[in-house]
């Protein structure tokens, strides 16, 4: 049977794509590179007995509906919650807690101020309304500033929702696109540390300082996930974050989705100026009726698409897209927890299941950022700690523990023209340190580790610049201008090729959400090709 469509990449995205094409009757092909299906958020051994999230580490974004439809949980997928939300020491004597419980969270932070205690649900609730705006687009294909009456309804429906939000819920709206999440955090609290802590959400995946205008928005991009119901939560995936991509490949193929590993893609192939199929690197050609990329648009209009076939105003504008998201990625085994100075334990304790930040004040998260600029790594690191063994005893040996390191800020390309082969392992050694000076023992209980260097995260897991979100989070590269104007509705420049990836709306993080509304205009498209090819001739009967 000839196919109708062929996903190029099989992660999250693409998985979830192919998944609602299968169960609306069309005979889908996902082509994946690597051995594994999965993309970055795939769990792999890194040291005999000790397995691990690869890239993406934490769950909250994927879409509950996503989540539903493609039935994840009876496809293996279990999410527990984190039992503390966030532990940030701070010295040998000081460190914040913040907890899903409110009341502990305002107790916690009164230790440092009673000013900011009372603030801190007032700041929650300052998000909520800008936080429901933007769950409710998730799941819509963006308006199409060239499109026609559909987008033209679209349009003045959101326009609509934001004028219900009356003046100042439009205000606060402009100063999340507009502004720094600095300049928002310094206006609303005077904890450094508590500024810090909130601050690292805005520069997760992020090469930018948290003064940076428009960093406000990629801290809210965070907070609109959920965990069981339950909004703002972040959880672990049992088994790791494969754990997720495998439950959905098992949906796929119950589907009839055809999954193929080993099958890196060369180029699309163009006829007449419509996509008719790939070639892959074994010169193998394949047909389709359509074709859906799952890539960065930069990776496939770099270098699957034939420029030829691209107008020079978008070959521009994806020459200007820009990756960078200064992440280093590191998981560590580990002889024994973490034992912090600022809150000591005998083994396992509360702070060891939450989400560990050392990020103490904005100044340090932009001293980072500066750092990296002129030195091409920051000296003092901003890092999120997971030890997502303590919830999940199938990770690692019993009485040992892996940890999952993301860093930040680590240039995509070093200021003095070395490369990132020459320097991981010293930045490697550097993040211990800095995890060290917290907790002495940490050093000396590491037993093996993957380093993941900007340049690593391209050559393993194709995210170019080692850009998690295939394409930074600022306003010139959101919604409908993602990846460009006109271009925002999932459909390419080019006639049957399609995008699916986390380089359109709504763009990164685990969701499903790119993958949920490709699939819904392509299928717009299928069936109304198939309407059109029904439709009798005029002077015709329907018999």
């Amino acid at each position: 049977m000839a196919l109708d469509a062929i996903i190029v990449g099989g992660g999250h995205n693409g998985l979830t794509c192919a998944f609602y094409l299968a169960r609306a009757g069309y005979k889908v092909r996902v082509l994946e590179r690597r051995e594994i299906v999965g993309g970055a958020a795939v769990t792999e051994e890194f040291h005999p007995g000790f397995r691990n999230s690869v890239a993406s580490y934490s769950v909250s974004l994927l879409n509950p509906k996503v989540i539903a439809d493609m039935d994840l949980a009876r496809h293996g997928l279990t999410v527990v919650i984190r039992p503390l939300s966030y532990f940030s020491p701070v010295d040998d004597r000081r460190y914040l807690i913040l907890d899903k419980d409110p009341e502990r969270s305002r107790r916690e932070v009164a230790k440092w101020s009673a000013r900011d205690a009372e603030r801190l649900q007032d700041f929650h609730t300052h998000l909520d309304g800008n936080v429901e705006l933007l769950r409710s687009l998730l799941l819509k294909t963006p308006v199409n500033p060239a499109g026609g009456a559909r987008d033209l309804i679209s349009g003045l429906g959101l326009a609509n929702q934001v004028r219900r939000m009356g003046l100042k819920g439009q205000g606060d709206l402009l100063d999340l696109f507009g502004k720094s999440a600095g300049d928002i955090l310094d206006a609303w609290f005077e904890t450094d540390v508590l500024k810090g802590l909130l601050g690292f959400d805005a520069t997760i995946g992020n090469y930018a300082s948290p003064y940076t205008p428009g960093s406000a928005y990629v801290l809210l991009h965070h907070v609109f996930g959920e965990v069981n119901g339950v909004k703002g939560a972040w959880g672990h995936a049992l088994g790791g974050m494969g754990s997720i991509t495998q439950a959905m490949a098992k949906a796929c193929m119950g589907a009839g989705v055809e999954i193929t590993t080993g099958a890196p893609v060369r180029e699309i192939a163009i006829a007449g100026g419509k996509a008719v199929g790939v070639v892959l690197e074994d010169g193998s050609d394949l047909s389709a009726r359509v074709v859906v990329s799952n890539l960065n648009p930069k990776l496939l209009f770099g270098k699957l698409v034939a420029p030829e076939h691209l107008e020079q105003p978008f070959k521009d504008r994806m020459g200007a897209w820009r990756c960078a998201s200064g992440t280093f990625r590191m998981n560590v085994a580990l002889a024994e927890l973490p034992n912090f100075t600022c809150k000591p334990s005998q083994g396992r304790a509360e702070q060891h299941g939450a989400s560990i930040v050392i990020a103490p004040s904005l100044t340090y998260l932009d001293r980072a950022f500066m750092d990296a600029r002129i030195h091409g790594w920051a000296r003092h690191p901003a890092i999120e700690m997971h030890i997502p063994s303590v919830l999940d005893d199938s990770l690692a040996p019993v009485g040992q523990h892996v940890a999952s390191l993301f860093c930040q800020q680590f240039a995509p390309t070093l200021p003095d023209d070395s490369g990132w082969d020459e320097h991981r392992e010293t930045s490697a050694d550097l993040i211990i340190d800095t995890v060290t000076a917290y907790a002495p023992n940490f050093k000396g209980a590491v037993l093996g580790r993957m380093i993941l260097s900007p340049l690593d995260l391209e050559r393993k897991l194709a995210l170019t610049g080692g850009d998690i979100f295939h394409g930074s989070l600022t306003l010139d590269q959101l919604y409908s201008a993602r990846p460009a104007l006109g271009y925002g509705d999932y459909r390419a420049p080019i006639a049957g090729l399609y995008m699916c990836g986390s380089g359109t709306h709504p763009g990164g993080g685990v969701t499903g959400a790119p993958g949920h509304n490709a699939a819904h205009e392509i299928l717009r498209d299928l069936r109304a090709r198939s309407a059109k090819h029904l439709r009798p001739k005029v002077g015709a009967t329907a018999g």
